[in-house]
């Protein structure tokens, strides 16, 4: 999946008739006709175009991305009132893995209605004048531009939109586009309320959009789009900016040791939890687990009863600036990058590790794609042999520990890429390359696959079969179901996994929520946080990814029931598995971990993988994984016991990554998520409170 995703879902349109839009937007009758056309820019180049063509009171609105086989293809229709208000939108197309979009938001003296093939509404509206400004589920970033003005222009920044919430929006920094005195200037604006981060937008001096920016994606007026690496660093800094002043409030140092008192510590290696136990802290080690009565100088943290878990690990969580709040929360302190803008990532990385943001341990693996027309854009893409082994070198001298090949990879270059990089001491993973087996990607050097649909393609799909685009969703879909897991193609790949000692990374409940998604329903994956998030990601959650027709979602549900019985078989054979998600940070691994307990894997198997067997794999267990005397203080605490109960992991009331203390109630209230658990109580040496 890719994490630009969400904010492709997060377009909007505008809201009431302020005396600016009024000057920004024609009124109807106007005879000015304009064209403005954007690029999505990445480090590998251009990979979609958003066009706006306005003609007096209507606006049409295209907006296309190819990005490995996938991307949006959008048109939308919008009809403005007098002062420039939406009273007509349509939005029809193909979403971003493929499935059918037909959204509609009209008003009209009475009412205010929407509809969706996820959700419909409608409010009262005695005056058209009072329309209110409806955030489009499916459409392109065009009306991000009038939702930053909007909110610019009503008190404190705010304003309420449909179907629920509001949006926050605050002026950052005025950027030049460009160099000189003479080079135009955009203003930044920072948009809250459309993500679970902030949208930074850029607006032009007369007020239309300029672009929106993510580190290492960015969509931009063609006119500047030779611009990307300045304002791709500008989104890294501005955010780094802003997580730095909320870091310093959410995070807490302490001076004097610090106990956490009163829990159970799960030990991952007997699988059971402790008798009630005091563990301390001093610095960012552990220094001392024990019972009696807490040290008279220390900072005593109730437990409550709770659970005290090591720290888990995503292996496959593609880093991002915000997300690492969300991690924390979740209890999540130590991540896999598997691929990623080189520079984006090597950055955060260097303000991760020097505290200068919050976010988990980051190990990282350099991503190389092959150049085909699906190719994905991130890390390098080669041309030739001889660029996919000059990328290993590179990643080698920084420090990378693993290298991920992709799709597009041709798979006469897996074996001399693989063994270049185990030369190099580097661990070899990813997806398996197209007209490529898992099997012969095994045997070819992998040592590990990601995503359990890569492992199991090649028992449903033929040698012609192109895995590139979105038939590697569908073709699991379809055809798994009928698989016999009895069968001597599987029984070889399991033979040939356990022979190489090979691993996986399953990432299955993102899998979970394509197989089982329906118009209009929340996946099941989904279902214990998606109400805790703000209205714009709950909309967003509830599109389906693919293009799945009512009579085909027998054979999706059995392909779901099936790929279980895969991870289930795989745990019994005794191969390695490590969690990851690929998916929105912190909660999905919740999520991921609750369906390998579905699928049939103890809970404290579950909870071992996500703790020292994480550790070992990555070979990090002499400091982590465990909690123990002498180990970097790396925790959370749970209310409840996910020994017997695994959706008690949601429950975090404490975390803490090398003794800095965090509460998620604290994290998830600043970013807007409802909390699930409260903090627990802390006395200060000397009896004070805080």
């Amino acid at each position: 999946m890719n994490r630009f995703a969400t904010m492709l879902r997060a377009a909007a349109a505008t809201l009431l008739a302020m005396p600016l839009l009024a000057l920004l937007l024609p009124a109807p009758g106007a005879s000015a006709k304009t064209a403005d056309r954007w690029a999505l820019v990445t480090a590998a180049g251009r990979i979609g175009t958003l066009a706006a063509t306005t003609d007096g009171a209507r606006v049409e609105i295209d907006w296309r991305v190819d990005d490995n086989g996938r991307g949006p293809k959008i048109r939308e229709r919008v009809d403005l009132a007098p002062g420039g208000r939406p009273v007509r939108w349509t939005i029809r197309g193909k979403g971003w893995a493929g499935a059918p979009v037909d959204e509609s938001f009209e008003a009209v003296p009475g009412h205010a209605r929407w509809r969706s093939l996820d959700d419909s509404g409608a409010v009262p509206l005695p005056k058209l004048a009072d329309v209110p400004l409806y955030l489009a589920n499916n459409g392109s970033p065009w009306a991000i531009g009038v939702v930053a003005r909007e909110a610019l222009a009503s008190p404190g920044g705010k304003v309420a939109v449909l179907p629920g919430g509001e949006v926050r929006a605050e002026k950052v920094r005025d950027v030049p586009l460009g160099d000189g005195p003479d080079a135009p200037v955009a203003t930044l604006v920072a948009v809250w309320g459309l993500d679970l981060a902030p949208q930074l937008v850029l607006l032009h001096a007369d007020g239309r959009l300029a672009g929106t920016l993510w580190p290492g994606w960015v969509l931009i007026d063609e006119t500047h789009a030779g611009r990307y690496e300045a304002l791709s660093k500008l989104a890294a800094d501005v955010g780094a900016d802003l997580l730095r002043t909320l870091g310093a409030r959410l995070a807490r140092r302490f001076d004097d040791p610090v106990c956490v008192a009163n829990v159970r510590v799960f030990d991952p290696v007997s699988g059971g939890l402790s008798a009630p136990a005091n563990v301390v802290v001093f610095g960012d080690r552990i220094v001392s687990v024990r019972d009696g009565a807490p040290p008279e100088d220390a900072v005593v943290i109730d437990g409550a009863g709770g659970t005290l878990l090591p720290g888990l690990h995503d292996l496959h969580a593609h880093a991002s600036d915000w997300g690492g709040l969300l991690h924390l929360a979740a209890g999540v302190t130590s991540t896999r990058d598997p691929g990623n803008d080189n520079d984006v990532l090597l950055a955060l990385v260097r303000r991760v590790e020097a505290g200068e943001v919050p976010g988990p341990r980051i190990e990282r693996s350099g991503f190389i794609e092959g150049k085909s027309a699906f190719s994905v854009h991130l890390g390098f893409v080669a041309d030739r042999l001889e660029d996919g082994l000059a990328a290993v070198r590179w990643y080698a001298d920084r420090g990378y520990r693993a290298i991920k090949l992709y799709n597009s990879i041709r798979p006469e270059w897996v074996a001399p890429i693989a063994d270049s990089a185990h030369r190099l001491g580097l661990r070899v993973h990813g997806h398996v390359p197209a007209f490529m087996t898992s099997d012969q990607a095994l045997l070819d050097g992998y040592d590990e696959i990601a995503h359990i649909n890569q492992l199991v393609l090649s028992w449903v799909i033929g040698p012609g079969d192109d895995t590139r685009t979105p038939f590697r969703f569908t073709a699991l879909g379809e055809r798994l179901g009928k698989v016999d897991l009895a069968s001597e193609r599987v029984r070889r790949t399991v033979a040939i996994m356990k022979e190489r000692g090979a691993t996986l990374d399953p990432t299955i409940a993102i899998f979970q929520s394509m197989l089982l998604g329906r118009p209009g329903r929340v996946a099941p994956n989904d279902a214990p946080w998606l109400d805790h998030v703000p209205v714009p990601v709950q909309r967003g959650r509830r599109t389906t990814w693919l293009d799945v027709k009512p009579s085909q979602y027998a054979a999706y549900d059995a392909s779901w029931q099936r790929l279980k019985e895969v991870l289930a078989l795989l745990h019994r054979e005794g191969i390695r598995l490590v969690p990851g998600t690929d998916d929105a940070a912190g909660f999905v691994l919740h999520s991921e971990l609750a369906a390998w307990v579905e699928a049939g894997i103890p809970p404290a198997d579950v909870l071992r993988a996500a703790t020292i067997g994480a550790a070992r794999y990555l070979g990090t267990d002499a400091l982590l994984g465990t909690i123990e005397a002498g180990k970097l203080a790396d925790f959370v605490l749970v209310d409840g016991d996910p020994v017997r109960d695994i959706s008690a992991i949601r429950k975090t009331r404490l975390v803490a990554k090398g003794g800095t203390v965090y509460f998620p109630e604290e994290i998830h209230a600043a970013l807007g998520v409802r909390p699930f658990a409260t903090r627990p109580d802390v006395r200060l040496p000397g009896g004070r409170g805080r």
